[in-house]
């Protein structure tokens, strides 16, 4: 899941983006309106973290654009705005969920985790594939019971693969999934990623493939 935290405390906006990756969520920032809707022009999100008060305009201006353009990518409003009247313009303006600073991080995680579940609501927090569980909210997977020993991007990659099983996931989608734009990627790091997981279910034999398809990316089945 990719995720862009939009803030202009350094200090919160360090906070939130290192506990979201801690988590295996790739993570982009933006100090404000105008970089955030950059980045929002360049790259897909599966849920914005957004502040109001912000250098440059009112978050919620981004807010009602984005939903007056139909896009439907949850928002989680994390501000000090702390009033009923400013909760209630908030989820007005097409919030999903609303946040008042201060705030617990494990707090703010769990909220997250509700937002990027909706979409796919019938999974509920634990997914189960064949002899794979995976569980959203802890990011522990197992394997017929077992615990496996997954990085926290291994755990992602599992993740998106799982929600889409039976489907290719193109390359593309992995990377911009797995990786924000400030972080270093190397050429082969998804082929690493992919090789660490294919590893871990190796014990699963033919009941579990993740199958490379050539020039395109990869697909999950469990027959």
């Amino acid at each position: 899941m990719r995720i862009l935290v939009v803030e202009d405390d350094p200090g919160v906006a360090d906070l939130v983006t290192d506990g979201l990756r801690h988590d295996g969520y790739a993570v982009d920032t933006a100090a404000g309106v105008g970089e955030a809707r950059d980045l929002l022009d360049v790259a897909a999100y599966d849920l914005l973290v957004l502040d109001l008060t912000l250098a440059d305009r009112d978050g919620l201006e981004l807010l009602r654009a984005l939903r007056h353009r139909q896009d439907t990518t949850p928002v989680l409003v994390l501000t000090a705005r702390g009033q009923l009247s400013d909760r209630v313009a908030g989820l007005d303006a097409g919030a999903d969920d609303y946040l008042v600073k201060p705030f617990a991080l494990d707090e703010l995680k769990a909220r997250c985790r509700a937002l990027l579940r909706r979409p796919s609501a019938a999974l509920g927090t634990v997914m189960t594939l064949g002899p794979i569980q995976f569980d959203t909210a802890a990011r522990e997977a197992y394997l017929d019971g077992a615990h496996l020993d997954l990085g926290r991007r291994e755990s992602a990659l599992l993740e998106v693969l799982m929600r889409n099983h039976g489907q290719v996931v193109t390359r593309e989608t992995l990377q911009d999934t797995l990786y924000s734009f400030d972080e270093a990627v190397t050429p082969n790091a998804l082929e690493a990623a992919v090789s660490r997981l294919r590893r871990q279910l190796r014990p699963a034999g033919e009941r579990v493939s993740l199958a490379t398809v050539r020039g395109v990316g990869y697909i999950l089945r469990v027959p």
